[in-house]
C-alpha cells in the first residue's frame, strides 16, 4: 500500500543530488524527518539509493517539531540571527539567434543574485536589440514561459558582433527581477523589471522540470543544429563580404566556385534554421567547413592585400615626417 508513496519520493531525491552536482558517495551521513519514516520499507529505500542506513541519532518526529518552532520564531521576529534563503524555482535568460534559450541564471540559484553577460548583434548595421525574457528549463524557448521583452535602440550602426550589448540579470531579496541592458560604446540603455511570482504554480514548475529531462536529448541535438547553423551563417557572411571585394584577385572558375558552395550553404542553412530539414550539427559544420576550405585562397589574397596596403600607408607616413624634418 506503501509502496507508490515511497516510490514518489525517489525521483525528488536523485533531483536533489543533481541540482548540486553531487553523487551518493559524497553524502556522508543520511537524516530521516518525519514520524512516517520510522518505516522499515523507507529505510530499505535510503539504503537502495545511498548504500547506506540512515541515521538514527536524530529523533524524527522531535526534528519535525524543532523545525516548525524555528519557522515560527523566525516569522514572528524572536529569532533574528537565522538567515532563510530563497531560490529560483526556474532558470531566467533571454532568447539569442535561432530561438535558443541563454540562461543568466541557473535553477536553484540562491537570492539575491546578480548575473551579467555580454551578447552582440546578429545582422549588418543593426540599430536595435529586443531583449526577450524566459523561465524554463528547455534548450529552445518555444518551450520555456515568456515573462517580458524590451528594446535597446540608439546602437551605432556596424557590422555584426561587433556591437557589444551588457545584459544584467537583478534579483533582489524580494524576488523582483530586474533585467537591464546596455550598448557599452555609447552606455545607452533600457531596462524591465519582473514582479514575484513566475505565475506559474508549483505542479506547473515540477512539470516544466519533468520535460526538460524528458526531452534533454532532443533539445540538445536541435539546440546543437541551431548552434551549427549560426557559425555557418557567419561563416557565409564573412566569405561574402569578401568575395564581393577580393573577387578580382581570384580565378573566374574559382570565384564562381565559392559563390556555389555559398548558395548551396545558404539555402541548407536557411531550411534547418525554419525547421524544414533534419539537418544534423555534424551535417551542417560538414558543409561549412568545405566552403571555408574552398574559400582559404581567397582569405588568403585577402590577408595580404590588406597587409600590403598597411605597409603602403606607413611608408607614406615615414616619407612625409621626413620631408617635414627637412623643412628649415
Amino acid at each position: 500500500m506503501m509502496d507508490p508513496l515511497i516510490t514518489r519520493t525517489i525521483g525528488p531525491v536523485r533531483k536533489a543530488l543533481k541540482d548540486a552536482n553531487l553523487e551518493t558517495k559524497d553524502i556522508q551521513e543520511v537524516i530521516l524527518v518525519g514520524g512516517m519514516t520510522r518505516m522499515p520499507k523507507v529505510s530499505e529505500s535510503v539504503k537502495s539509493i545511498f548504500g547506506r542506513d540512515p541515521a538514527k541519532s536524530v529523533n524524527p518526529d522531535e526534528a519535525v517539531a524543532m523545525g516548525a518552532a524555528i519557522q515560527g520564531a523566525v516569522l514572528s521576529g524572536e529569532v533574528k540571527d537565522l538567515l532563510l534563503l530563497d531560490v529560483t524555482p526556474l532558470s531566467l535568460g533571454i532568447e539569442t539567434l535561432g530561438g535558443v534559450f541563454t540562461r543568466l541564471i541557473n535553477r536553484n540559484t540562491t537570492i539575491p543574485t546578480k548575473k551579467s553577460q555580454v551578447f552582440s548583434t546578429a545582422a549588418d548595421f543593426q540599430t536595435a536589440v529586443e531583449i526577450k525574457v524566459y523561465q524554463g528549463e528547455r534548450e529552445l524557448v518555444r518551450d520555456n514561459k515568456m515573462l517580458g521583452n524590451f528594446q535597446l535602440v540608439g546602437i551605432p550602426p556596424a557590422h555584426r558582433g561587433v556591437p557589444q550589448v551588457e545584459v544584467t540579470f537583478d534579483i533582489d531579496a524580494d524576488s523582483i527581477v530586474h533585467v537591464h541592458a546596455k550598448d557599452k560604446s555609447t552606455n545607452k540603455d533600457q531596462s524591465i523589471t519582473i514582479a514575484s511570482g513566475s505565475g506559474l504554480s508549483d505542479n506547473e514548475i515540477q512539470q516544466m522540470v519533468e520535460d526538460s529531462e524528458k526531452y534533454a536529448e532532443a533539445d540538445k541535438e536541435r539546440k546543437g543544429s541551431i548552434e551549427a547553423a549560426n557559425r555557418a551563417d557567419s561563416v557565409l557572411n564573412d566569405t561574402e563580404r569578401a568575395l564581393n571585394e577580393y573577387a578580382e584577385k581570384l580565378e573566374k572558375e574559382e570565384a564562381d566556385k565559392i559563390r556555389e558552395k555559398i548558395a548551396a550553404l545558404r539555402e541548407f542553412v536557411s531550411k534547418s534554421l525554419a525547421g524544414e530539414g533534419t539537418a544534423t550539427a555534424a551535417e551542417i559544420k560538414e558543409k561549412t567547413d568545405d566552403l571555408q576550405v574552398a574559400s582559404l585562397n581567397l582569405f588568403d589574397k585577402m590577408h595580404k592585400a590588406r597587409n600590403d596596403s598597411g605597409e603602403q600607408s606607413s611608408s607614406q607616413e615615414n616619407t612625409s615626417e621626413n620631408k617635414e624634418e627637412k623643412k628649415p
